[in-house]
């Protein structure tokens, strides 16, 4: 099983998202998960992952079966040894499920981030990862549904996250 998580603030709830599908070029997903959670702690620069980790850890939790990959919305890592949210996912599920961050916009040290384009687009999504090497990651992410920039699945967790 392979997931994408996603999380959304407001000013009185946290909603982090988990949506699940069988194979990397599914279409549909095979189940997803909400949990509406306290609010998040503020945004701190480089701190990213304070913010969002518990709510995903929460999120998770309700998982049934075993994963082969978590692909989360940002980075795993924000430059060369500096862990981002996807770094701090993987060592908080203690190493046993291989984290790949997409991240849309590029960040000031993410010299590891490899660029890939998907669909029409012109502007390329940064693809890092921890527990594979990140060249199969973008790989996967590449081959996944959806015609756009976006694979379909991380626009579902998205949209889920945002009307949930």
């Amino acid at each position: 099983m392979l997931a994408c998580v996603d999380v959304d603030y407001r000013p009185d709830v946290t909603v982090a998202a988990c949506v699940l599908f069988r194979g990397w070029t599914d279409a549909k997903e095979a189940g997803h998960l909400v949990e509406r959670g306290p609010v998040a702690e503020p945004y701190e620069p480089g701190q990213f992952y304070r913010r969002e980790l518990p709510h995903l850890l929460r999120v998770l939790a309700g998982v049934q079966e075993p994963l082969e990959a978590i692909i989360v919305d940002g980075y795993v890592w924000l430059g060369e040894d500096k862990p981002g949210l996807g770094a701090h996912l993987y060592e908080a599920l203690c190493r046993a499920v291989p984290v790949i961050g997409v991240a849309k916009t590029p960040y000031v040290t993410t010299g590891s981030a490899l660029p890939i384009v998907r669909g029409q687009s012109l502007k390329p999504l940064l693809i890092t990862a921890i527990g594979m090497e990140t060249a199969i990651a973008a790989e996967h992410i590449r081959r996944m549904h959806g015609s756009s920039r976006l694979p379909t699945m991380l626009k579902f967790v998205d949209r889920l996250c945002r009307e949930s």
